[in-house]
């Protein structure tokens, strides 16, 4: 895992542990770098059952879900975010990358359903903020 040195982790108001930085980020900046842990789809059903259900992402490949390691799988959604993933799957990795600057302390946000144009309308299994 490589990250920027400012990252931490702190409480975010009305949705748990989330993802700070304690320096200015600024667009197009790779923000951190996670290897993943790949679930097949057919062991969704097991993994859905334990706490793991709010942290796995589904791959754009359609063929498995996975959990990012690092800081990874602990950024919150917003449907204004300030970052996105890049999914690398050849190296079984994502990135994050910076979308819009990005103040120091403030928390750092995914779309879970992608970019506004080619995201997913799916209803999520929580409100959205």
């Amino acid at each position: 895992m490589l990250h920027i040195p400012s990252l931490y982790i702190a409480t975010s108001e009305n949705r748990g542990r989330g993802v700070f930085t304690s320096e200015e980020i600024f667009e197009d900046d790779i923000i951190e770098l996670c290897p993943l842990v790949l679930i097949p789809l057919e062991q969704l059903v097991s993994v859905d059952k334990t706490i793991f259900y709010d942290y796995y992402f589904l791959l754009p490949n359609g063929k498995d879900a996975c959990i990012a390691l690092g800081y990874g799988s602990l950024y919150n959604h917003s449907t204004t975010p300030n970052a996105c993933v890049v999914f690398d799957l050849e190296n079984d990795s994502l990135q994050m990358h910076c979308i819009k600057n990005i103040a120091e302390g403030e928390e750092i946000l995914i779309n879970y359903q992608g970019d506004e144009e080619e995201g997913d309308r799916t209803e999520l299994w929580f409100e959205a903020k």
